[in-house]
């Protein structure tokens, strides 16, 4: 018995006048803003400008985009919709990947950094728990899009699906797991991880962006296996399942020979603002990065 639910908007759009809204293009603002915020004020905060910021933000966002949609057209091309010409670029729709937003865009961010003299891997880490942030408000589109929910479930969260957007095979059921709110939740909860993280321990950059990572790929993989959007799938596992356990153990190998083996002496430069406890290379106290 179904005591609540969770529901989801009729129509993804709001119309003013002559001007048509999407809320998932709208929702991808709010996530890139959020990001931008949180940078930022990291940045200023280890002595540098918003300037930077901003420029990594204008290219990082357009390659991101790009990216992101490029991945969506090439693993789930039968997804697109027709004309094919048009389908590929119809972002509004939804459908970024986020493993080819996150790699094309931070490779254009990583190029601008390097270009103001400043190292790429320190901005790295500074722009982490913010990429992280926007993750997860970005998923709120799936919500107004009615798209990439869970398996039925009756428990009282489940998600209100309308019968149009029902995945073929589940025509049946009326709610679904709703995936996007886990995802924003455990985002959300892990920026203020890595923040304390951050705050708490010195890092030698990029690791706080490794970790990043890892922490991502280990709930994306979760999430997949209660997704029943359409997705090309081997030895029964989705794609995107393989891709996180692919990324998440690179990902921990680096953070794990980075920090604690390669790093095990302190930086250069980089003075710590109280003395040094003894252990592993991770519970070194933080100094300040300078650009």
């Amino acid at each position: 018995m179904i005591l609540g639910s969770i529901p989801s908007p009729h129509t993804g759009t709001i119309d003013l006048g002559p001007v048509t809204i999407h809320m998932y293009g709208l929702m991808l603002l709010l996530a890139i803003a959020a990001c931008i915020w949180l940078t930022g004020v990291r940045w200023v905060r280890r002595g540098g400008d918003w300037d930077l910021v901003l420029r990594v933000a204008v290219w990082g966002v357009a390659f991101g985009i790009v990216g992101a949609r490029a991945y969506h057209d090439i693993t789930s091309w039968n997804e697109v919709s027709k004309p094919k010409w048009k389908g590929i670029f119809a972002v509004w729709q939804g459908g970024l990947g986020v493993w080819g937003g996150i790699l094309l865009g931070c490779l254009a961010g990583a190029v601008v950094v390097r270009r103001s003299g400043v190292r790429a891997r320190d901005f790295m880490d500074v722009v982490a728990p913010g990429l992280l942030l926007a993750q997860g408000i970005g998923r709120w589109g799936n919500w107004f899009n009615q798209e990439l929910y869970g398996k039925p479930t009756s428990l009282p969260w489940g998600l209100k699906i309308d019968p149009v957007h029902r995945v073929g095979g589940y025509e049946q059921h009326t709610t679904f797991q709703p995936t996007f709110l886990y995802e924003f939740i455990y985002d959300t909860l892990m920026v203020g991880v890595l923040l304390l993280l951050d705050r708490r321990y010195r890092f030698r950059p990029p690791a706080l962006f490794a970790l990043y990572v890892s922490i991502y790929t280990f709930g994306r993989f979760f999430e997949e296996l209660l997704r029943i959007d359409p997705a090309h799938e081997f030895a029964g596992l989705r794609l995107n399942a393989w891709v996180s356990i692919v990324v998440f153990v690179a990902s921990t190998s680096f953070f794990i020979w980075w920090q604690f083996i390669r790093g095990g002496e302190a930086e250069p430069g980089r003075p710590s603002r109280r003395r040094v406890p003894e252990g592993p290379a991770m519970a070194i106290p933080k100094g300040r990065v300078r650009p």
